[in-house]
């Protein structure tokens, strides 16, 4: 009697890895994958893509770098080892313009490159405050900007290290806000009131 090869089975991060892939959400939600969960959000409010729409207008106008932005490209970001990595679509990516970093890229790209990114938060707030932000700090992404609807302020956290980020500047809602290079001027807040 011969032995039979079998291939090796699947992991548990393998097959949750297999099985985010394979989602299909309704039209309008968004699945990300983040710590090892399944996180499905609905299709945001009026309220939520004003502020998105504030803060692109913003950044198109007044930062000194030119800038590109996305507000649905999945990154594929590091997880320290861990496995399967998370898998985030933020509200807003954004990148030097000159890098070119989304052109030709697949639905889930690497964070490399990446200069911030933005949340609104909205039924799940703490998920922006928390599980994303631990996820963009391990990743290694520069600027995370959260505008916390809820609590009426807007949260600049960078410094990524160790895991989270080390420095947070947090501003009420009508104050401006300083954002670093390579943008480079004062986000107006008060339009989020």
């Amino acid at each position: 009697m011969t032995a039979m090869a079998h291939a090796p089975m699947p992991t548990d991060d393998e097959i949750l890895l297999d099985y985010f892939l394979a989602l299909e959400p309704p039209q309008g939600f968004r699945a990300e994958l983040i710590d090892g969960r399944i996180f499905v959000s609905p299709a945001p409010d009026g309220d939520h893509e004003d502020a998105i729409d504030m803060i692109l207008s913003q950044v198109y106008e007044l930062s000194k770098t030119k800038m590109q932005a996305s507000g649905n490209k999945g990154l594929e970001l590091a997880t320290w080892g861990a496995s399967p990595k998370d898998r985030v679509i933020p509200d807003i990516t954004f990148a030097p313009r000159e890098s070119r970093l989304f052109r030709g890229a697949s639905s889930w790209m690497p964070s490399d490159g990446v200069a911030m990114v933005a949340e609104v938060t909205s039924t799940k707030p703490d998920g922006d405050r928390k599980a994303k932000r631990l996820s963009y700090a391990r990743a290694g992404i520069p600027l995370y900007l959260l505008v916390d609807r809820e609590k009426s302020t807007t949260v600049l956290f960078s410094e990524p290290k160790d895991g989270d980020y080390t420095e947070t500047h947090l501003v009420p809602f009508g104050k401006p806000l300083p954002l670093p290079a390579p943008f480079s001027f004062d986000l107006d807040t008060s339009e989020f009131l």
